[in-house]
């Protein structure tokens, strides 16, 4: 990988109702870090958070090329439940999977790794109010804040959001 994607992340967020603190802390601690933070959504044009944040996509949900990204970050927020059968975003989770690189979720975006499929015999945490999401969908839940299982992260909501970071920062020095 070349030093440029290893630096970059790519933060997805929900077209709509995306969690505003976790987006930020994210953010800003993976730029503090030195990183380069690029967005993508389904909009083309503005999302909006759940308080009137709005943030423009720097991709296309459409073209993304996993080798341009270390990592592949995803927001949570109420409105990530409207991608937990989003088949295209399945897609681009799996081509991050399966060429190895971190992922990361968030609140109730760790459901759309699960119905992706990567979290199959694998740890995971999300949103106390989506456990039973995770569970039913035969994902071994941990009722902690974050859980590290090879090269997934998941946290459970925005009071995570540094100790998440922090764990994808260190991560991302081991891969």
């Amino acid at each position: 990988m070349n030093n440029s994607a290893q630096n970059s992340f790519l933060i997805f967020l929900p077209k709509k109702d995306f969690n505003e603190e976790e987006f930020t802390i994210i953010k800003k601690r993976l730029l503090k870090a030195g990183k380069q933070v690029f967005i993508t959504s389904d909009d083309h044009s503005v999302c909006s958070g759940s308080k009137g944040m709005k943030v423009k996509s720097d991709t296309s949900f459409y073209n993304i090329n996993v080798n341009n990204f270390s990592s592949l970050i995803l927001i949570g927020g109420t409105g990530s439940r409207n991608y937990w059968k989003n088949e295209l975003l399945h897609r681009i989770v799996r081509r991050f999977y399966n060429s190895k690189k971190m992922i990361a979720a968030i609140c109730s975006s760790p459901i759309i790794l699960a119905k992706a499929g990567i979290l199959q015999n694998k740890k995971a945490t999300c949103n106390s109010e989506d456990k039973l999401e995770l569970s039913n969908s035969g994902i071994d839940y941990q009722d902690k804040n974050i859980v590290v299982d090879e090269n997934i992260i998941t946290a459970d909501n925005s009071l995570s959001a540094i100790q998440f970071t922090e764990a994808i920062l260190h991560l991302t020095k081991h891969i």
